[in-house]
């Protein structure tokens, strides 16, 4: 536990925390990109609709670019939304949900003319030459060529990418429409109308108030989840991760709790990213045609080509999948050819030899910038290694295991498609809302359909926003109810804090106490047993049918141990619920991965004992549906559908 003195460390947490009960039209939950996307847009809509964003941070800095991009990865220009499908369908080996990720291509553009129209610096093209910030160029919606440093990407000046959007969020919505600092934990479906949501309850993480909040509809989009898998960097680098440590898998535990039915679980994603500092590895790739090699010095994609074709047809497709890139690599480090280095000084050296001395020194300086737009701690451990790019290598390394919808990563919740392009059995009414009624997702929230990034998340909350909209209109009648009372829900949010105060008496040390367990204790266990059991970096990312039975005890027990949580101030009570919420996620992942009896995605994951892709038995959804009423579990197959020709 913090220091509990003001206003130097955390504040302790009360026992008898205020409550605070309010009602809304619509309840937007999140501040990242997708949310900051309803939230641009729900007015437009439903202008005479009372609508709450509330957000665990705040959102000039809240979700995966709180830090900043040196890129948008999501942007068509000239390519089609079918060609669109036609990549992320290839590069998630072959099941995704095509009308979800159409929909979310014609749409795209039109968020990222927004941002620039906002203020955010694009990189433009302009007599041949790249223009850096592209300060008096042409805009991209007036015709405007972006500097591309891949078929779907374009560069920008973007540290202060989440600033901006943030800022035209809180514009459209008014800030008196926003709780900043409140971390919402438990979705309630309402006492009369089955399957139906009607509010949701947290609690401040500045000061000792529980929210209960009734609302008609409602938007969660809090991200996907980090540290479920035990990162590489231990001890006080353990907050040192590929993507924000703050997402706990609140999205989907949340979600599922209520009911909703989720899809794609089993799928992670693993980045290669720069050792230690998880620096992205993108811009080095396709803007500055790096290539990454083993200790020997050998193109390790070129060296094992022939190993693709076990992962037939996606291993003969003209792009290799991320997870096969992986495959590959690992291949090398296991025969005992690593490490793998980015090959930095042969990318520059071959850049600057049409260059000028001004001309490189600005190309070097844009390497440093890559990070500095997005991953500050990579560049500084550059400069704590003295390595300088276009001199010294720098390391790669898979990362530990992320589960994500929004990246190159597809698991999530089942949603309602576009009526005028999915199949009559995906389409529900609303686009975007999940198998409960009246709640939407959006972003990393929406399973099967990834490579949305930032700018796509943003343009599928617009488009959940309108649905909403719509959702509101057609239920205007309705007065949600919720199944119980606000103090007994506020009891059960600080139920952590009442076993501190308990029991913080019967030892010496705030940490080690025979009555309760400490968040973070919890979570190193969590992480060991998902790292040594369920395909994490101990083993290589392989597991198997007994390995994952053994998880399953483990978390089991720990699940029982959570009930004994206990949190001694605010910054506590929050990583306590977070625990809540990785866990049920873990399970949820661990499921899958069990149920789908093939390796779908090696590189990602390996089952030992069904160590190939299955595409007769195999080449389908794999869903899953907890049911609060009998708290069982379900996990079935679901039928895929091509919609978008090869």
């Amino acid at each position: 536990m913090a220091l509990p003195n003001q206003p130097l460390g955390e504040l302790p947490a009360t026992l008898d925390p205020e409550v605070v009960e309010l009602e809304t039209d619509i309840l937007l939950v999140g501040g990242g990109m997708g949310c900051c996307g309803a939230a641009y847009e729900i007015k437009k809509w439903a202008p005479n609709a009372k609508v709450l964003l509330v957000d665990k941070a705040a959102m000039e800095r809240s979700g995966a670019v709180a830090q900043g991009l040196s890129a948008i990865n999501t942007y068509l220009g000239e390519n089609t939304p079918a060609d669109y499908v036609r990549m992320i369908r290839n590069d998630l080996m072959g099941i995704v949900r095509e009308d979800l990720i159409y929909d979310v291509g014609r749409h795209v553009d039109d968020s990222v003319h927004l941002f620039e129209k906002w203020g955010l610096p694009i990189w433009k093209t302009e007599d041949g030459h790249a223009v850096d910030g592209a300060k008096g160029t042409t805009p991209l919606a007036e015709g405007g060529k972006p500097v591309r440093s891949g078929k779907w990407q374009i560069m920008i000046n973007g540290e202060s990418y989440k600033t901006i959007v943030a800022e035209a969020a809180k514009a459209a919505l008014g800030m008196d429409n926003i709780l900043e600092r409140v971390f919402i934990v438990k979705l309630l479906l309402d006492a009369n109308k089955p399957n139906t949501i009607a509010g949701a309850v947290g609690f401040s993480t500045r000061e000792n108030k529980v929210y209960v909040i009734k609302c008609k509809t409602m938007l969660v989009a809090c991200g996907g989840a980090v540290n479920v898998y035990r990162p590489r960097s231990t001890g006080e680098g353990m907050g040192r991760a590929w993507y924000p440590v703050w997402n706990s898998g609140s999205t989907y535990t949340m979600c599922m709790q209520v009911g909703a039915e989720m899809t794609m679980m089993e799928n992670r994603f693993v980045p290669t990213r720069f050792k230690d500092g998880y620096g992205p590895v993108g811009a080095w790739y396709l803007l500055f045609k790096a290539k990454s090699t083993n200790a020997l010095g050998e193109d390790y994609m070129v060296k094992n080509a022939e190993m693709l074709k076990q992962y037939l047809p996606y291993g003969a497709s003209k792009v290799a999948p991320s997870c096969l890139r992986n495959h590959l690599m690992l291949h090398e480090i296991k025969e005992g050819r690593g490490p793998i280095y980015m090959d930095t000084p042969a990318a520059l050296a071959e850049l600057s030899k049409n260059m000028d001395k001004k001309q490189m020194k600005h190309l070097e300086a844009e390497a440093w910038e890559d990070f500095l737009d997005m991953t500050i701690g990579q560049a500084g451990l550059w400069a704590g290694m003295n390595i300088t790019p276009e001199e010294t290598k720098s390391e790669l390394v898979p990362t530990e295991p992320y589960l994500l919808g929004s990246h190159s990563g597809c698991c999530g919740i089942w949603v309602s498609g576009p009526s005028d392009i999915a199949p009559k059995e995906w389409d529900w009414g609303y686009n975007r809302m999940t198998t409960v009624n009246g709640l939407f997702t959006a972003a990393d929230g929406v399973g099967a359909s990834g490579h949305k990034f930032s700018s796509g998340s943003h343009a599928e909350g617009r488009i959940a926003a309108k649905a909403m909209a719509n959702y509101f209109r057609d239920n205007a009648d309705f007065t949600p109810t919720l199944k119980d009372n606000a103090q007994n829900l506020a009891d059960e949010i600080y139920a952590p804090v009442k076993r501190y105060h308990e029991f913080k008496n019967y030892s010496t040390a705030a940490d080690v106490n025979p009555n309760y367990i400490k968040p973070k204790a919890l979570l190193l266990r969590l992480v060991k047993i998902t790292d040594e059991y369920g395909g994490g970096c101990a083993t290589q990312y392989v597991t198997n049918k007994k390995m994952l039975e053994t998880a399953m005890k483990l978390l089991e027990m720990a699940r029982e141990d959570s009930e004994k949580m206990a949190a001694g101030d605010l910054h506590e009570l929050m990583r306590a619920w977070e625990n809540y919420h990785r866990i049920w996620t873990v399970e949820s992942h661990l499921r899958h991965i069990l149920f789908r009896e093939e390796s779908r995605y090696p590189g990602f994951y390996y089952r030992a004992d069904f160590n190939l892709v299955d595409e007769e038995n195999w080449k389908c959804f794999v869903n899953s549906k907890y049911d609060p009423e009998t708290k069982e579990w379900s996990v079935f197959k679901k039928e895929y559908k091509q919609l978008i020709s090869d």
